[in-house]
């Protein structure tokens, strides 16, 4: 089951004592804070959780299973995620 924005937001809620309404305006301004550095092409560190940053990916050939038509895919930036070590250890 996944946690959606708004129950993250209650938690967060909870854990800081901030309203609802508060926690849920900080996940949106950290989700647009991470995106415009990410489309800077700029990576973002967060000690003891992980990164963010872009990747670019090279064209490629693959095969349409329809038709066995060949095909190019071209090359295109993609954001990743690589947890650090803590959380990764928080996971276990």
């Amino acid at each position: 089951m996944a946690v959606g924005k708004s129950e993250l937001a209650t938690i967060l809620a909870e854990k800081t004592g901030q309203s609802h309404r508060q926690s849920l305006g900080f996940i949106n301004a950290f989700i647009d804070a991470v995106g415009e550095k990410l489309a800077e092409k700029e990576k973002v560190q967060l000690t003891g959780f992980g990164v963010f940053e872009v990747r670019e990916r090279k064209s490629r050939l693959a095969r349409n299973m329809r038709t066995g038509e060949t095909i190019t895919v071209p090359a295109t930036v993609v954001p990743v995620f690589k947890a650090g070590k803590a959380l990764k250890e928080r996971v276990k």
